[in-house]
């Protein structure tokens, strides 16, 4: 079975910071309750490194937050702020946040539970967030 894909194109508040991400147009979204993630009431899923590129001269707009183990790369906005994309900690892709993407090409989001502050235990249950 093949899954349908599409071309997600999304970014910050600002629109400074634009992107594109394929995945496919039914996604699970992760709503992370770790320091940082339940703070920002950021939920995302995840595509893997390949199937994301920043546009245009977005970079020069990105600033990255690291804490903790320093493995999650928490990039934002440096202008409104916002994070629409960064690298988690499991370094298996870019996690997306599903209200960062521009509207129609999301047919359906499933938001599931990821025990962050339990990353450890959580990642290597089938809670896997990526």
């Amino acid at each position: 079975m093949t899954t349908e894909m599409v071309v997600h194109n999304g970014g910050c508040h600002c629109r400074r910071v634009r992107w594109r991400a394929q995945s496919p147009p039914t996604v699970v979204a992760w709503n992370c309750n770790c320091s940082d993630c339940s703070m920002r009431r950021n939920t995302h899923f995840v595509v893997p490194f390949g199937r994301f590129e920043l546009l245009g001269d977005s970079e020069k707009f990105l600033t990255t937050y690291t804490f903790g183990s320093q493995s999650a790369k928490h990039t934002f906005c440096k202008v409104c702020g916002i994070t629409s994309f960064y690298t988690p900690r499991s370094n298996k892709g870019i996690a997306i946040t599903y209200r960062c993407v521009d509207p129609g090409t999301l047919s359906h989001v499933e938001v599931k539970h990821f025990d962050g502050v339990n990353w450890e235990k959580s990642q290597n249950s089938d809670g896997g967030q990526g």
